[in-house]
């Protein structure tokens, strides 16, 4: 066991054993999730009439998806919190590199972006490298044994899946730029 120096580290094992970081906390955040898209989308009505049914909803779907890990026998403790701080290692390095070129780039950046963006073609290069950050994360966290617990993916050896991964990365990338730096010659 662990060296129970400071009283971070004895609080935080005794909130594992209670099991707050397998179920309760991601319960918790995903129900907050959950009810803050019932409430902006007004599937169920206006907002403001009915909150107790947003939170009922929210907190049934909530502990449905929660609950799938525990049933399956999953534990997806580990796996959480490796995704939670690689993701936060991403996005703190992406904002470090706009400081760096906010930096290195005219005062008048928002108006030229906002013209930029007006184009639509960068739109869909940020979802797409949104979407290669996020599958990479989830790949490295360990998560994919969790979407696939089956086996599926173990079945293929981690360096084939390892190099596909890459060189489809690489080819998105190509594509991405040929179509980019195509559009700029017209």
């Amino acid at each position: 066991m662990a060296d129970l120096t400071d009283p971070f580290s004895s609080v935080i094992i005794r909130l594992k054993g209670l099991g707050f970081f397998n179920f309760l906390l991601p319960f918790m955040i995903s129900a907050a999730v959950f009810y803050g898209l019932l409430r902006k989308s007004q599937i169920l009505g206006p907002s403001e009439r009915n909150v107790a049914v947003n939170a009922v909803v929210a907190m049934g779907i909530s502990f449905f998806i929660w609950a799938f890990p525990i049933l399956q026998g999953i534990n997806i403790e580990e796996q959480l919190s490796a995704f939670f701080a690689q993701s936060l290692i991403a996005t703190l390095a992406l904002m470090v590199g706009v400081m760096i070129v906010g930096m290195m780039l005219p005062p008048n950046l928002p108006q030229l972006l906002g013209e930029k963006f007006k184009a639509g073609g960068a739109w869909s290069l940020i979802f797409v490298g949104g979407l290669l950050v996020g599958i990479a994360l989830l790949i490295t966290s360990g998560l994919m044994g969790v979407f696939f617990p089956s086996g599926v993916i173990s079945t293929i050896p981690e360096d084939v899946i390892s190099i596909v991964a890459v060189l489809a990365f690489l080819l998105i990338t190509v594509i991405i730029f040929v179509g980019w730096v195509g559009k700029e010659g017209k």
